[in-house]
């Protein structure tokens, strides 16, 4: 794939980075909705959460994700967090690469 998720995982496009393990990336986003608003991205492209399998390894998928931004999170130093997925251009998805918005207000 080419998205531009695709190419930050692949560190071909720039991003400020907070996060990364084998599986998931953690950056900055470039359109910042609060103080701290931070993208969670899995390596793997997937289009839509939708996209997920209703199976074992779909559950396993998405529990690694919210983890993840959890972990995220709690690295930023944030008291408390807002996490947002917008499923779907009528969910208003944007990128089409499975991500999670970590929006915080830090004290």
């Amino acid at each position: 794939m080419d998205c531009i998720f695709c190419r930050i995982v692949r560190k071909e496009a720039p991003a400020r980075m907070v996060y990364e393990d084998e599986a998931f990336v953690a950056f900055h986003d470039i359109r910042p909705k609060a103080p701290v608003h931070v993208l969670v991205v899995p390596k793997a492209h997937v289009e839509k959460l939708s996209d997920y399998p209703d199976t074992e390894e779909g559950e396993k998928a998405l529990g690694a994700l919210f983890r993840t931004a959890n972990r995220v999170a709690r690295s930023l130093g944030l008291p408390g967090y807002k996490l947002t997925v917008h499923v779907g251009e009528e969910g208003g998805q944007e990128v089409f690469h499975v991500h999670v918005h970590v929006m915080g207000w830090p004290r």
